[in-house]
């Protein structure tokens, strides 16, 4: 498929705003499916129209922070995945984010191109309905400890109806079809647990902050889950 050369220059800024590092042109030809030369002449486009680009052939290209486009240029697809995103929030969500869903697809259908409102209107998409387990708690407030680094004290009922009182680290929220989980740090075991929403009897912020960067429990986090997956896969084999 031959892409036009507007939509190439949008699909490389894209690219180079996604990259940590510097990009080469190697690899902006292979994702576009062009030359390395065809990218060092849009390359040159883009630094002519005032496009803040840094970088050499041979090295790699990055784009300056704070440089930004016009709002919501998006391409079929990428609203197609925006579309797709927010319908599953808005029929999975708690009340809060199911609203906040719907608000998202309202703002997105007053600022797209009126070329681009089928794909709001007669998306080509669609999410199938699931029923939630039913939530005691307000999801929203786990959210919110989550974004303040606070401790929760949570009453929790497990799979054989025990229940047990503890005071864990909040790290994220899953969101699946089969219901929510809060993946925490859990001061009662000395590790990370999950615990289903819809067993969480009460739960309650604290003021006590937790005692450790959001950027470095969630390391630890993902380094926990990581080496659990790899003792599965060794335990399958």
């Amino acid at each position: 498929m031959v892409i036009r050369r507007a939509d190439r220059l949008f699909e490389i800024v894209q690219r180079l705003r996604r990259a940590r590092n510097p990009v080469s042109a190697e690899a902006i030809a292979e994702e576009l499916q062009v030359s390395k030369r065809t990218i060092y002449r849009d390359i040159a486009v883009l630094i002519g129209q005032r496009v803040p680009i840094i970088g050499e052939p041979g090295i790699g290209y990055v784009l300056e922070r704070g440089f930004d486009m016009p709002p919501l240029m998006l391409t079929p697809d990428e609203l197609d995945a925006a579309m797709l995103g927010a319908s599953w929030v808005a029929s999975r969500g708690e009340p809060e984010l199911a609203r906040a869903a719907q608000n998202l697809i309202a703002k997105i259908e007053a600022v797209v191109p009126a070329a681009l409102h089928s794909h709001i209107l007669e998306p080509a998409t669609s999410i199938a309905p699931v029923p939630v387990p039913p939530e005691r708690i307000r999801a929203a407030m786990l959210r919110e400890a989550i974004r303040t680094g606070r401790k929760i004290t949570l009453e929790y009922e497990d799979n054989r109806g025990a229940v047990t009182r503890r005071i864990v680290w909040p790290i994220l929220l899953g969101y699946r079809d089969s219901g929510r989980i809060l993946a925490a740090w859990c001061e009662t075991r000395s590790a990370f647990r999950y615990f289903r929403t819809d067993r969480i009897l009460a739960a309650d912020i604290l003021a006590a902050r937790i005692p450790e960067r959001r950027a470095t429990l969630r390391a630890r986090w993902q380094i926990a889950m990581d080496d659990e997956r790899e003792r599965y896969l060794a335990a399958g084999k």
